[in-house]
């Protein structure tokens, strides 16, 4: 029997581990971006991977109930959806000044934080794990190079 606050697939320590991993992982991206004086601040990178992850862990929930009656539906476009509305919103962070594009990292990190919200949300812990490792070690060891790459012009100078 399904209630309100119960699942047919997943326990609830289940749920709660991949939410957590959801919040804490985009945290860690958004603290790094907030330390660092860059334009968003670190609420947005949690919040887009907390949703992405509730969307994903509701999905499979729905699915299993919807399969039992015989249906079947592809849970990746619910991931296609996800992906593509952050993509939308990355795109609003950039802009193009003269020769230059600024905001790129701000926009990957946002679309970055919401592939690891998927990426928990189907249970993908280690991955999102490595995944979040890996943008925190690119952003920070790449940020004494960032402007002498990009013409001595920081990607993010100037959003608000």
């Amino acid at each position: 029997m399904n209630d309100m606050f119960s699942s047919d697939t997943l326990t609830f320590m289940t749920v709660a581990y991949r939410l957590v991993a959801a919040t804490l992982l985009p945290l860690a991206i958004g603290l790094e971006r907030y330390f660092r004086n860059k334009p968003i601040d670190f609420r947005p990178f949690v919040i887009i991977s907390l949703v992405a992850c509730a969307l994903m862990i509701g999905t499979a929930d729905y699915l299993a109930t919807m399969q039992s009656d015989g249906n079947r539906m592809d849970p990746t476009r619910i991931m296609e959806g996800v992906i593509t509305g952050i993509g939308f919103l990355g795109a609003g962070a950039m802009y193009r000044d003269g020769d230059f594009i600024k905001g790129a990292g701000s926009a990957a990190s946002i679309w970055s934080a919401g592939a690891i919200g998927l990426l928990c949300g189907i249970g993908e812990l280690w991955l999102a794990g490595i995944a979040t490792g890996g943008i925190l070690v690119l952003m920070i060891a790449a940020e004494p190079f960032a402007g002498h790459w990009s013409n001595q012009h920081d990607d993010d100078e100037g959003l608000s």
